[in-house]
């Protein structure tokens, strides 16, 4: 049998999953001095809500060596595979951790760097579990993940500058300037790494630019899993996004409701903060 496990940087929680039939390792989130496990006791609501009234950013840790090894350990002990799939090894050091630990397990561990996170790793996962119910070896889904996950794009727009400006993407003068000019900016996971995609005044013009950015990468392969990523506790801006976009769904869901939407955890979450609101796909091309 091939197992698969996923870190919690997909904002896979744990309720989630049991049900979907893999495991899910969490990373640290540290507040302060309180530390939570990321999808187990911090769910991505939970989270959103201590990011706004945290004064400071949260920290993640990344999956040390010796906690994939306990895993790995068991997952194996039937004689079963593993694929695991982790975070992008630019953003932590999970991915290098797990290749560490897998060493021991020669032949029965595979572990795929995602090159993404969020619910780019999740649309990763998801693919993986397709190719588990087709019967393909763990060596066919390792070798297969391997070639598409450079396809998978994140891209989002976020509502405000004032956490990129906390973790220091930006800074503090142009933070301010564009809260002035209601800039827009718009992020995208690219090479594996959370950067500035563009920007745009006003949310209207910010949805337009996301749509660009989409059909600039060939737009979406809706023969694979997809996704819609938000963080907000109204869905006004959700709603605004699929009137205004109702062009890249209309051929291909018989309902926008049909759109799968997830929440950001806090390793996107920790960059965007509230009502940001992107998209992940496998590009068409």
């Amino acid at each position: 049998m091939i197992k698969i496990i996923i870190d919690s940087a997909s904002d896979i929680t744990q309720e989630e999953a049991e049900k979907k039939g893999i495991r899910m390792i969490p990373l640290e989130v540290r507040f302060g001095d309180e530390v939570y496990l990321d999808g187990v006791n911090l769910m991505p609501q939970q989270f959103l809500e201590k990011l706004i009234e945290s004064n400071t950013l949260p920290k993640t840790s990344q999956i040390n060596e010796y906690r994939w090894t306990e895993q790995f350990e068991q997952l194996t002990a039937n004689g079963d595979q593993v694929i695991a799939i982790t975070i992008s090894s630019k953003l932590s050091g999970t991915y290098s951790s797990a290749k560490m630990a897998a060493k021991k397990f020669a032949g029965k561990v595979f572990v795929v760097d995602s090159l993404s996170a969020a619910t780019g790793e999740r649309i990763l996962c998801d693919y993986a579990l397709r190719l588990v119910a087709e019967g393909k070896t763990a060596d066919e889904i390792f070798a297969e993940l391997e070639q598409v996950k450079h396809k998978i794009q994140v891209i989002a727009v976020v509502d405000t500058l004032k956490y990129l400006r906390k973790g220091g993407r930006i800074s503090a003068v142009t933070a301010f300037a564009g809260e002035l000019l209601s800039i827009k900016p718009v992020i995208a996971v690219i090479n594996g790494e959370v950067k500035m995609a563009g920007k745009a005044l006003g949310s209207k013009k910010s949805n337009n630019l996301l749509m660009q950015l989409m059909q600039k990468c060939g737009g979406v392969d809706f023969n694979m899993p997809y996704g819609l990523i938000f963080s907000g506790y109204r869905d006004e801006y959700l709603r605004k996004y699929l009137e205004d976009s109702a062009c890249l769904w209309q051929d291909h869901v018989s309902d926008i409701k049909d759109i799968p939407v997830y929440m950001y955890g806090s390793t996107i979450g920790t960059h965007v903060g509230p009502n940001a609101l992107g998209v992940a796909f496998f590009a068409n091309k």
